[in-house]
C-alpha cells in the first residue's frame, strides 16, 4: 500500500527530476512555496488532491490511479470501454 509518506516522497522526487526548486514548482502551480514544503514533508500530516495534482502537473507528471496488482489505469479501462461503443 503507499502511504502519504510515500507521496510526499514521489512529489520531492518529481520535483527534482524536473530540476525545479520548491519556489519555482510553486510559481508554475500556483500555490506558495511553504505548501511545496509542507507537502513535501508532510508537515501537517495531510495534503491537498487538489494541491497534489496541480503540483506534479507543473513537474510534468499525471496523477493516475492504479489497482494494486494491475498495470492498466483507470483512464486506460475507460479508454478502452469507449472504444467498444464505436461500430
Amino acid at each position: 500500500m503507499t502511504t502519504l509518506s510515500d507521496i510526499a516522497e514521489m512529489l520531492k522526487g518529481a520535483r527534482r527530476d524536473a530540476r525545479l526548486s520548491q519556489d519555482e514548482l510553486a510559481q508554475r502551480a500556483g500555490v506558495s512555496r511553504t505548501t511545496v514544503a509542507r507537502m513535501e514533508n508532510l508537515s501537517k500530516g495531510d495534503m491537498s488532491v487538489s494541491a497534489l495534482v496541480r503540483l506534479l502537473e507543473a513537474s510534468g507528471y499525471d496523477l493516475k490511479l492504479v489497482k494494486p496488482g494491475h498495470v492498466r489505469t483507470v483512464e486506460d479501462i475507460l479508454a478502452e470501454q469507449r472504444q467498444g461503443d464505436l461500430p
